[in-house]
């Protein structure tokens, strides 16, 4: 896996791409908006999304996405809301049997698929696999320490991935569980809303503790009846990522759910990059379907949905009947 191509020239995208370079791959990375990368031809800097950080030289900004379809293994860095789009502009250049690796996180709204059952679904000659866990992209531009998990039905196939992606700095660990992972990621982004609004709220660092620990619990009950191993669930995908998002305003769902808890209610329209507003009533129903217990979860759908109150759910929470730990 000489050549690497990314799709998505966005913030993460571009983290990525240097990524990949820096471990040593020739990196092809797609763009749609031609003045954009005309803009990282001309000066190797994405101003735009990452400012302060210079593409590496062996890093190819084009519009051309046959240029993508040429190489080794694609790293799919759209939102996950936008997958389906992306994929479905792929379909006609990929090459068979070349990974297509999901670097979203959540659940399609609708189809109610995780993201590499739409991969699977537009890409049916695409070997799917997953990257997610505790990272954001201004940390991995820069260079500092991060791990995170690639994840592929075929083991080989994500160890040579890890293998092909990782760095001194970039570390990834490849697992089997392709479902975990992917729960872990979309699970995480709901309940980073529900921990900013504690934030927001000024409700205190126990009730922040607590709010993590109890929404934890609701992501394994929820991975468990997918069939997610326990070892997924507490590693990086799992709890390692939770803690990430549900403790930092480089969170795009953490800090909007501080809006929320700030102002008691926040319009969402137009928060198309925040991933917990799209994925919390897709997360639920499915919750529901499989009779898996999430409260937490619940009620932020049902503050987003703008059914019931910032107060209203916390007090919900808390009024809930006392009961054994699980």
């Amino acid at each position: 896996m000489k050549r690497i191509g990314v799709i998505g020239a966005g913030a993460w995208g571009t983290a990525l791409a240097n990524a990949a370079a820096k471990a040593g791959r020739d990196v092809v990375l797609h763009g749609r908006d031609p003045a954009l990368i005309d803009a990282l031809n001309r000066s190797r800097s994405n101003d735009k999304y990452l400012p302060g950080i210079k593409l590496d030289d062996k890093v190819t900004p084009t519009t051309d996405l046959s240029r993508v379809a040429g190489t080794d293994a694609i790293l799919l860095v759209t939102p996950t809301q936008s997958l389906r789009e992306t994929a479905t502009l792929l379909a006609p250049v990929l090459r068979s049997g070349t990974p297509a690796i999901a670097c979203a996180k959540g659940i399609e709204i609708g189809s109610k698929k995780f993201v590499t059952e739409v991969i699977e679904e537009v890409l049916p000659g695409a070997r799917p696999a997953i990257l997610s866990g505790p990272s954001f992209a201004a940390d991995v531009a820069a260079g500092l320490p991060t791990a995170v998990t690639l994840a592929a039905r075929d083991e080989t196939l994500a160890l040579d991935l890890a293998n092909a992606l990782s760095s001194k700095t970039f570390r990834l660990y490849h697992s089997n569980d392709v479902r975990g992972v992917e729960i872990g990621g979309a699970a995480k982004n709901v309940l980073a809303i529900a921990a900013g609004i504690v934030a927001g709220r000024k409700l205190g660092a126990s009730a922040q503790a607590a709010l993590t620990t109890r929404g934890f619990a609701e992501l394994v009950r929820f991975a468990r009846a997918h069939g997610a191993k326990p070892e997924t669930l507490t590693g990086l995908s799992g709890l390692g990522d939770l803690i990430l998002t549900c403790s930092s305003p480089q969170s795009r769902n953490y800090a909007f759910g501080v809006l929320l808890g700030d102002h008691g209610s926040v319009n969402v329209h137009g928060k198309k990059l925040t991933e917990g507003v799209h994925t919390a009533p897709v997360l639920v129903e499915a919750a529901r379907a499989m009779n898996v217990e999430m409260p937490i979860a619940e009620a932020i759908a049902a503050v987003l949905s703008g059914k019931m109150n910032v107060d209203a759910a916390i007090a919900g929470l808390l009024s809930r009947p006392l009961r054994q730990e699980d």
